[in-house]
């Protein structure tokens, strides 16, 4: 082989990847917190939360008669449909733990692969004590569920501490007791193969479903913790219960909800009376508008999950399109009958700051008012929630990205505030945000009264004159935006000045 130099000697290339930017949160997701028994696949207290594209899949773990399936069915109802929901597990009650075996293949569920079985066995812990059930025949099952002689029954028979069931292609079994004391553990072998029951039952760790521990009843507001704890990739929650759920509970959630960070907001429905009548005011509509609770919207409606349809609406759109922002007002409720209100009851409702799907007399119905509990606008809530996470995710990205220092100089916190007008141009760009007149107080050389041409103003004080301990500390210079909202026209006056 001729000696030959290596091209490197000369020219030398390094090929450097950009880290991947940090996401930005998804705002379109509702989680719906419900209770409901008797589902094929249910969700255990240690799964917490599922996560559903269609309504296919809600249908394969939720009864069609589950309060969930129902709300799920609004909220992908509405057009543009929603890409995802959320459906957590809320412990109205104490309950058992599970141990749900992985799902049997159609051969697997084959009767003769059982009735060969004549000393079945395996280890199980069932409420803290140990047990090795051995001797199982299924010689004599004549099914692999139901009535017995089964499969399901004969296993059932040799548990002293547990029930056994066979649902959606698995066998579960549950424990006898409830609350934090209800506990169980996989399966494990025995050794005795090919009748080792942990593994033709799908038992084991590698196998199986996660186990639900038993746990003790929770109030929603403990709920709404423990999905924000399991979770942040939903934004907005409602409940879907059988459970009535009082006021005061629905209060305690909203109170959550607040100041939660990341951000959230917490959708309720409501039909009761006191809604609508004007001399009520501890209804739950007036009790969370006096409350100030700015990230809680209510509905009137005799549909228990109207909120779902209204979420639907409000979390579909897509902040990166252009006047893709919406207003709730004037907007539709795909299968929620609209309420039949008096001009007194509908200006109640607008009184409280209460949502409702409201039928007029020129064959339209329509949502109004488009409103949180306090303050605020629902598309305005939503769409500053959107705001603040891109411009708080861009500047982590500039600083994450960058292959060199931010410099503490005028040029660096230049970049900055590049990085935040961007941003400021997307919520321009998608309708958030929209040239006006400021009328709040002023900074930097924004005064009362200004126009602001761009529909947002940037200030930020010259490096200069940050004091040195702030300057030590590698603290940026604060920056402050005006916004100015686009808002929404929502009512209208016109006079009409007839001369003959």
């Amino acid at each position: 082989m001729a000696l030959e130099l290596n091209v490197n000697r000369l020219v030398r290339v390094n090929v450097v990847l950009s880290p991947l930017a940090a996401q930005r949160r998804n705002f379109g997701v509702l989680c719906v917190a419900g209770n409901s028994a008797g589902n094929p696949n249910q969700i255990s207290n240690s799964e917490r939360i599922r996560f559903y594209t269609d309504m296919t899949g809600v249908g394969q773990d939720f009864l069609t008669t589950a309060p969930e399936y129902t709300a799920a069915g609004l909220y992908f109802s509405q057009t543009p449909k929603p890409e995802k929901i959320a459906i957590g597990r809320w412990a109205s009650a104490a309950y058992a733990a599970t141990l749900t075996g992985g799902a049997l293949t159609a051969a697997e569920q084959t009767l003769a692969n059982w009735t060969s079985i004549t000393s079945g066995a395996f280890n199980i812990t069932i409420n803290g004590t140990p047990s090795t059930i051995t001797g199982v025949n299924f010689s004599t099952a004549t099914t692999l569920s139901g009535a017995a002689p089964s499969v399901m029954s004969l296993l059932d028979a040799a548990l002293t501490n547990a029930t056994v069931s066979f649902s959606n292609g698995s066998f579960v079994i549950t424990s006898t007791t409830t609350g934090a004391g209800s506990t169980i553990t996989y399966g494990t072998g025995t050794g005795t193969l090919p009748n080792d029951l942990s593994l033709r039952f799908k038992f084991t760790q590698a196998t199986a479903f996660a186990i639900g521990q038993g746990a003790i009843a929770e109030t929603p507001a403990v709920c709404a913790t423990s999905l924000m704890n399991a979770s942040g990739a939903w934004y907005g929650l409602m409940f879907a219960s059988l459970t009535a759920i009082s006021d005061a509970e629905y209060n305690a959630v909203s109170a959550v909800i607040q100041p939660a960070t990341p951000s959230r907001i917490f959708g309720i429905t409501s039909g009761g009376a006191g809604l609508i009548d004007s001399t009520v005011t501890n209804d739950i509509a007036s009790t969370s508008k006096a409350a100030g609770y700015t990230r809680t919207l209510v509905q009137y409606s005799l549909n228990p999950y109207a909120a779902a349809s209204l979420f639907g609406k409000a979390l579909s759109v897509n902040y990166n399109a252009n006047r893709s922002t919406i207003n709730l007002m004037y907007k539709q409720q795909p299968g929620v009958t609209p309420e039949g209100l008096s001009e007194t009851q509908a200006g109640t409702l607008k009184t409280k700051r209460c949502n409702v799907f409201a039928k007029y007399n020129n064959d339209t119905s329509i949502i109004q008012y488009g409103v949180m509990s306090a303050e605020s606008y629902i598309d305005e809530r939503t769409g500053l929630d959107w705001f603040s996470d891109a411009l708080q995710n861009a500047e982590y990205n500039l600083l994450y990205q960058s292959k060199r220092k931010i410099p503490q100089t005028d040029a660096g916190q230049h970049q900055l505030v590049t990085v935040a007008a961007a941003v400021c141009q997307e919520a321009v760009f998608n309708g958030l945000v929209a040239p006006g007149q400021w009328n709040a107080d002023g900074f930097g050389q924004l005064e009362r009264g200004d126009f602001l041409s761009e529909g947002y103003y940037i200030f930020t004080a010259p490096m200069a004159s940050q004091d040195q301990s702030i300057r030590e500390a590698r603290v940026a210079p604060p920056i402050t935006i005006a916004l100015k909202l686009a808002g929404a026209i929502n009512e209208i006056d016109i006079t009409v000045d007839v001369n003959r």
